[in-house]
């Protein structure tokens, strides 16, 4: 397996890292939608975040990556004794087939042994992993349908070629986009839990800096990776610790009031925004090891909760960003 860029040697782009951070401590935020420039580093930071990520236990040979909390699954994989396997990241190339996406009939088990076999899909290769769909504004409208089935329900349903079945498709969805190449549909958009963007750097010690790492793991990923392994191992416990903080940390009522009164604030569509806002503020407190949610978590991730949630004004001189950091001002100061 190549060499993975480490996750904390990034330089910048701090909004994304933690996007995906807190998308990994809570699938249940939504997923991450990253819009901005080529070259920025979004496809290298999702690789490197599941190479930091522990290992998931899965059955032997299961190619959906079934574990322990799983039912034995599509593939008649029996529960025995599990192996250790990385996170997986998935690639949905756009050129992908609805087959090849949802999986079919193997048909090379049903001409050469006359089995009526499932090959899985991307979507179940990816279960408990990263599905990664880079430029998702130009992907098909009809596969885009069935992402929006498959992220609303966890369960991938087959109903092809004379299989039906289904199995469970858990994963977190990574979209990265460049916006001045087409917008991406409303209702796929809404089901991202977060949204952030990034640019190329304009400080001049930060792209020496960007240039200085890459040109360093190319030559000799060995040491760099080793140079960084301390950090890494640091960014994986804080993870696993948050990952079982989140599950008993509790939201006060203050907090939800200040949820609420944000959204309505900046006049968020539907009720989305308050659930996607209190699972991240209870991701980033529990990574940062608090013992409760504190308003300033809140404020912290309120642009890249919200800011794909507001109705376009083209009156507004200011972009969403600059509308929600005023709103959070103005309502906590409150």
């Amino acid at each position: 397996m190549a060499p993975v860029f480490p996750f904390t040697a990034i330089v910048g782009q701090e909004e994304m890292k933690t996007a995906l951070i807190l998308a990994a401590i809570d699938p249940r935020i939504g997923g991450v939608m990253i819009f901005g420039d080529r070259g920025a580093g979004k496809s290298t930071a999702v690789r490197a975040l599941a190479a930091v990520l522990p290992p998931l236990q899965a059955r032997p040979g299961c190619l959906l990556n079934c574990g322990p909390a799983d039912p034995p699954c599509a593939l008649g994989c029996a529960p025995r004794a599990f192996e250790l396997r990385p996170t997986p990241v998935v690639d949905l190339p756009l050129g992908a087939t609805e087959d090849r996406l949802v999986g079919a009939l193997d048909i090379e088990a049903a001409l050469t042994r006359g089995e009526k076999r499932f090959e899985p899909g991307l979507i179940g290769r990816a279960h408990r992993g990263f599905l990664y769909i880079d430029e998702v504004n130009l992907l098909e409208d009809h596969l885009i349908d069935v992402l929006l089935d498959v992220a609303a329900s966890g369960e991938n349903l087959v109903e092809r070629e004379g299989l039906s079945l289904r199995h469970a498709a858990r994963f977190v969805l990574v979209g990265s986009g460049n916006p001045e190449e087409g917008d991406l549909r409303p209702q796929l958009l809404d089901r991202f839990g977060l949204c952030v963007e990034v640019a190329t750097s304009q400080s001049l010690a930060e792209r020496v800096e960007i240039v200085r790492r890459r040109d360093r793991f190319d030559r000799d990923p060995g040491s760099f990776l080793a140079a960084f392994q301390p950090t890494e191992a640091d960014l994986r416990a804080r993870i696993v610790a948050a990952r079982e903080a989140v599950k008993t940390l509790e939201l006060s009522a203050d907090a939800l009031e200040a949820c609420a009164r944000l959204c309505l604030a900046v006049g968020a569509d539907g009720l989305r925004g308050e659930l996607t806002l209190m699972r991240a503020a209870r991701a980033l407190a529990a990574l940062e090891g608090a013992a409760d949610v504190a308003i300033s978590h809140i404020g912290r991730v309120a642009a890249m909760s919200l800011r794909h949630r507001l109705r376009r004004n083209p009156l507004e001189e200011q972009g969403s960003s600059a509308r929600i950091a005023r709103a959070v001002a103005e309502t906590f100061a409150q």
